[in-house]
């Protein structure tokens, strides 16, 4: 269907010539004129229906990565918020083929990062997958990859003396991390977790007290000389630093046996590096 202006073009040009008594020459320059505008409209739709094509292709790609992401358990409400601000989403295209070209644009630099960010938290999980073959947990909590080492395993109640079968497991943490280049030359935050159970008294004060002694007695013993009889996880004691959070942050209810123990943990969390952290400043 031809649009209304070029419909009419041709209906004065077909008038005019009979009316008007024009030559057949000028007639026919008139007509090649609106087969040209005719010939430019009909490129422009095909070029408008390839443009919506593609962008909606590439916000589909948008729309998988994000998916594939949440999975993994990357948190990307904020992202989400943006993506409904840009003023990119379909209903809100412009009609001319630059606003489109320009949320086109858009959404594929989106995809690109996305990806970028997928492909990071895969290779970070291929590298600690031992880790998981031993049965420790490596999730990823608030954009952070984290190895999560069992409190009960580590330690005895309410104390901070590393069990035997606790240094056993941190020694396959640090053999994993010490023999990659990459992950060794990491910074990693040894952060120290309780259940809600308030300490009555003694040495330690509180739950806030218990959780940071325990976060520096794993980071002493991996910054520890590797020794044979001795053990000591024989890592770079300037990537790694202890923090405490009580019962702040916890992973379960504290209202079952079994959720307490999830609870009394200690993480060790990678953080990102400067580069990682332009990149995902960049997405809000």
């Amino acid at each position: 269907m031809l649009p209304r202006s070029l419909r009419l073009l041709a209906t004065l040009i077909a008038l005019g010539a009979t009316a008007c008594g024009h030559s057949e020459q000028e007639w026919q320059a008139e007509l090649e004129k609106y087969n040209r505008l005719l010939a430019m409209h009909q490129r422009t739709v095909q070029d408008a229906q390839a443009k919506q094509a593609e962008f909606d292709l590439a916000k589909g790609r948008v729309d998988q990565l994000k998916a594939e992401l949440e999975k993994m358990g990357v948190n990307l409400e904020s992202l989400n918020e943006q993506l409904q601000q840009t003023g990119t989403q379909k209903e809100q295209l412009s009609k001319t083929l630059q606003d489109m070209q320009r949320a086109l644009d858009e959404y594929k630099a989106r995809a690109a990062q996305l990806e970028r960010i997928k492909q990071r938290f895969e290779a970070l999980r291929d590298k600690l997958k031992k880790l998981t073959e031993l049965g420790l947990k490596v999730e990823i909590r608030r954009n952070r990859m984290v190895i999560r080492l069992p409190g009960d395993v580590l330690f005895a109640s309410g104390q901070d003396t590393l069990r035997p079968e606790g240094k056993k497991v941190l020694d396959a943490v640090a053999e994993v991390i010490r023999k990659d280049a990459q992950l060794s030359a990491r910074y990693f935050q040894v952060a120290g977790h309780t259940d809600d159970k308030p300490l009555a008294g003694g040495r330690f004060g509180d739950n806030w007290g218990l959780s940071a002694m325990r976060a520096r007695q794993v980071l002493l013993y991996l910054i520890e000389p590797l020794d044979p009889k001795k053990g000591g996880g024989g890592l770079n004691k300037t990537r790694l630093h202890p923090a405490g959070y009580g019962e702040t942050d916890p992973i379960a209810k504290n209202d079952t046996d079994d959720g307490r123990q999830q609870n009394r943990r200690v993480e060790l969390v990678l953080l990102p590096d400067v580069e990682e952290m332009l990149d995902l400043r960049s997405l809000l």
